[in-house]
C-alpha cells in the first residue's frame, strides 16, 4: 500500500520549469491510479517501522511502556523522484496507576509533492487496561482529535491547461473550490491484547468518516475508515547461539485496508541486549511484490533510535528509489519504581 495523495481533484500534476517534466509527472500519476476518476479515494500516511510509532498503529498502545515516553518519527517517501513526500509524528504517553489507564498526545505533519498537499493532525487518547489475570490482559483506547488540510492549487496542472501537441501549458482551469483548507474532526477506535508472550489487537481510524473535499458539491469525498489487525509474539531469549550474544526473535503480521487499498505486512525481528534487526515484506495484494523493509536499531534504558529503508520491488523502482524512515524514543521519569511486567506490553518497539 503506497502512499495515495488526498485532494479531492481531478488529474493533477505539479508545475515544473520543463514540459517534459510535466509528461513525466502527469503519466506517473496515472500510474498510480491517483485520479482516474473525477474524485479519488485519500489514504493515510504510512510509516514502516510500526511499533516505533505505537499510537500510530493502534492508539491501544498509549501506556504500555514501562516509563512513559516521547516518540518522534520522520519519513520522506520517494526523495529521488523531485515530489516527495515527507511525514512527521511526535507523540507521548504515559500510564497512569490512579487511572488504571494511560493518557497520551499525537500530532502529525505531512507534506505531499513539495507542499501541494499539507495536512495537519492533533488527538488525544485515553487508554483503559483490563488486567485479566496474570497471564492475560486487554487495552482499549478512544482518540479523538482534528485534521486541518490545506490545498496549494495555484501550482496544480490539469488535463484541460496541456497542449496536447507539444505539452505547453496553456490557460486556466477553472475548478469549483470551496477554499484552500479545510478542518474538520476526526475519530479513532483501538484494542490491545496480550497472553504470555502473544499480542494482538485491532484498530478503526476515522470512525465518522468526514468529508475532507473542497470541491463544492462533492459528495464523494468522504476519508475512508482504515482498519488494522496485528499480531506477534516474542520468543524465548536463546543464548551463544549467534554472534555468541542473547537474543531474541518477533515474527509480525500486520494487515491494513483503507477503502480499496490493501496492505498485508509480514516482518521478524530480532533483539539484542541493545541492538535490534528487522525485515519485512510488504504485499497490496497482488502477484508482484510491493517492498521489502530493512531496519536497524539501537536502545539503551533512556532512548532508541532506528532506522530503516523501503526497497520497492514494483515498476516504480525506477522512479521511487525506495523511502528512508528515521524513530527516535526517548523514556522518562526513570526515577519512578518500576512497574509491574504484566502492565507493559512485550513488543519490540521497531
Amino acid at each position: 500500500m503506497k502512499k495515495q495523495t488526498t485532494a479531492h481533484l481531478s488529474g493533477f500534476s505539479v508545475n515544473h520549469s520543463s514540459s517534459d517534466k510535466k509528461w513525466s509527472v502527469i503519466l506517473i500519476v496515472l500510474c498510480f491510479g491517483l485520479f482516474s476518476s473525477l474524485i479519488s479515494r485519500a489514504q493515510d500516511p504510512q510509516f514502516s517501522q510500526f511499533y516505533s510509532n505505537p499510537l500510530y498503529l493502534n492508539p491501544a498502545f498509549a501506556g504500555t511502556s514501562t516509563y512513559p515516553r516521547i516518540v518522534a518519527n520522520y519519513r520522506n517517501q520517494w526523495p529521488s523522484s523531485g515530489n516527495t513526500f515527507a511525514t512527521y509524528d511526535l507523540s507521548y504517553d504515559k500510564y497512569i496507576l490512579g487511572m488504571k489507564g494511560a493518557i497520551g498526545f499525537q500530532a502529525l505533519y505531512d507534506r505531499e509533492v513539495n507542499g501541494s498537499i499539507n495536512t495537519v493532525q492533533g488527538s488525544f487518547v485515553y487508554c483503559y487496561h483490563t488486567k485479566v489475570n496474570d497471564r492475560l490482559y486487554f487495552t482499549s483506547a478512544l482518540q479523538a482529535g482534528f485534521i486541518l488540510k490545506q490545498f496549494n492549487t495555484q501550482n496544480l496542472i490539469f488535463p484541460g491547461m496541456i497542449n496536447q501537441e507539444n505539452g505547453t501549458v496553456t490557460g486556466d482551469y477553472a475548478i469549483p473550490v470551496e477554499s484552500g483548507q479545510k478542518i474538520f474532526p476526526d475519530f479513532s477506535f483501538g484494542m490491545v491484547g496480550q497472553q504470555d508472550n502473544v499480542y494482538f489487537g485491532f484498530a478503526v481510524n476515522h470512525l465518522t468518516q468526514p468529508n475532507q473535499s473542497i470541491v463544492e458539491g462533492d459528495k464523494s469525498g468522504n476519508l475512508p475508515m482504515k482498519f488494522t489487525l496485528h499480531v506477534g509474539a516474542k520468543t524465548h531469549d536463546y543464548i551463544r547461539a549467534l554472534f555468541s550474544k542473547e537474543y531474541s526473535l518477533s515474527p509480525n503480521v500486520i494487515y491494513q485496508q483503507q477503502g480499496v487499498f490493501k496492505q498485508l505486512n509480514l516482518g521478524m525481528y530480532m533483539v539484542t541486549n541493545s541492538l535490534t534487526f528487522g525485515a519485512w515484506f510488504r504485499n497490496n495484494l497482488s502477484a508482484r511484490p510491493d517492498a521489502v523493509i530493512a531496519m536497524v536499531g539501537y536502545s539503551t534504558h533512556y532512548f532508541q533510535f532506528g532506522y530503516s529503508f523501503d526497497y520497492v520491488l514494483s515498476d516504480l523502482s525506477l522512479y521511487s528509489m525506495g523511502s528512508h524512515e528515521i524513530s527516535l524514543i526517548f523514556y522518562l521519569e526513570r526515577n519512578l519504581k518500576r512497574r509491574n511486567f504484566n502492565n507493559t506490553m512485550r513488543i519490540p518497539t521497531m
